[in-house]
């Protein structure tokens, strides 16, 4: 359902004039080892705001931490967990920060 989703905020984000790159593929570098598409995040908001999109009755903490792995990996500072299949989409969404400033 995920993939339905998608299109949708990118047109979305479109019509309000914001920079995206849709399915950035992230790389990892693992000593002198380099693999240029270890992970993908759904959505990088005008190079600063990872967006990752989900559609589960209730989203595990597994996703909190892959998206945490993408904002180190991609150097953003803040990242947002959009979960379609909440009771409500405010109820749907989690901030998730990296390396912010107290």
């Amino acid at each position: 359902m995920e993939s339905a989703y998608r299109p949708c905020l990118c047109y979305e984000l479109r019509q309000r004039g914001l920079r995206f790159e849709l399915e950035k593929n992230l790389p990892l570098t693992y000593k002198e080892v380099r693999i240029a598409r270890a992970y993908c995040a759904d959505l990088i908001v005008e190079e600063a705001v990872i967006v990752e999109a989900k559609a589960v009755a209730v989203l595990p903490p597994v996703c909190t931490q892959q998206l945490l792995t993408y904002l180190k990996l991609a150097d953003c500072r803040v990242g947002l967990l959009l979960n379609f299949g909440a009771p409500t989409m405010t109820a749907g969404i989690e901030r998730v920060a990296n390396n912010f400033p107290e």
